[in-house]
């Protein structure tokens, strides 16, 4: 065998052995579980979720379990409540298999190799059974108004169970319970009754608090008026005092600027007269006074004298 030869043979064996190593390792998809089975460790599978693993030739296989959800419609029928009644209850779970590592591991013994409607099915037969227990401990009134007690004791049992086989419950939806003999119907018009009995002494209560609160509203406006035009009355009253009073202060300070005016006036003429009087007397007393003097004072006294009774007679 030649170099040559030698070298594409080995090459080409190298090339299949990686291709071969290449393919046994498996990626697992995020909507999928890669349980990996055989020779693992001890227990019996290994269970990916996401990630990848390598497959051991002839001593490992591998297989997926999907996560997708499912929808399960579970229309119960003729189920008895705790007063021995039955009602129908529609339901329609959702349910998948869980990703949690004990549940994963429980999965892949119990579900393995399924189908999605054999899954179903298996998880048809707990959904019913549980659905009946939880009926079995609750009234018809419990069941019809208190829908949220209702749902979480379904999900409770129902969980609680369906991790045995490895899945989970997701959601609950019930749609419309009914009963055969009418009990819920019954309660319904009840409900319905007293809520109309309610409205309308609501409406009447209502109607009786609007006529008080215009009763007192028309009252609270007639006093409002009343109020204004005392008001008003008082601000005229008041004004016509103050016009009333100015006027007089008007007429007193009128009468007394006259009268003080006539009092001046006697005054300043009881002066002036005193001054021509003390004037007339001057003047007499200066003629007199000529008399007895030289012919030369006289006419300069006279000259005086005339001044004298100028200036008093001005």
């Amino acid at each position: 065998m030649t170099p040559v030869l030698i070298i594409v043979v080995t090459a080409i064996v190298l090339f299949v052995t990686i291709s071969a190593l290449v393919a046994r390792y498996k990626r697992c998809p995020s909507d999928k579980i890669l349980v990996v089975y055989g020779r693992t460790g001890g227990s019996s599978a290994k269970c990916i979720h996401g990630g990848g693993a390598f497959i051991w030739p002839v001593i490992q296989d591998f297989a997926f379990l999907d996560l997708k959800p499912l929808s399960i419609e579970a229309n119960l029928t003729n189920a008895l409540s705790r007063q021995n009644i039955r009602v129908d209850v529609p339901c329609r779970f959702t349910i998948a298999i869980s990703t949690e590592a004990d549940n994963m591991n429980t999965a892949a013994e119990r579900l393995l190799g399924l189908t999605s409607e054999q899954i179903q099915e298996l998880a048809k037969d707990i959904l019913f059974g549980q659905l009946r227990l939880v009926i079995a401990t609750m009234t018809i009134e419990e069941i019809n108004s208190d829908r949220d007690k209702f749902l979480d004791n379904i999900s409770k049992n129902v969980d609680s169970e369906l991790k045995k086989i490895g899945l989970k419950l997701i959601n609950v939806n019930v749609t419309d319970i009914k009963d055969e003999s009418g009990y819920i119907e019954a309660l319904g018009k009840e409900a319905a009754a007293k809520a109309i009995n309610e409205a309308k002494v609501s409406v009447a209560e209502q109607e009786k608090i609007g006529e008080t609160g215009k009763a007192l509203a028309d009252r609270e406006k007639d006093t409002q008026i009343a109020e204004t035009h005392r008001d008003r009355d008082v601000k005229i009253a008041i004004t016509q005092k103050d016009k009333e009073i100015s006027i007089a202060t008007a007429v007193k300070d009128e009468t007394i600027g006259k009268a003080e005016a006539e009092r001046d006036t006697r005054v300043k003429t009881s002066e002036a007269n005193a001054v021509a009087i003390k004037g007339e007397n001057e003047a007499k007393n200066c003629y007199c006074s000529i008399r007895s003097q030289s012919k030369r004072k006289r006419s300069r006294s006279i000259k005086n004298c005339i001044s004298l009774r100028k200036s008093a007679t001005s």
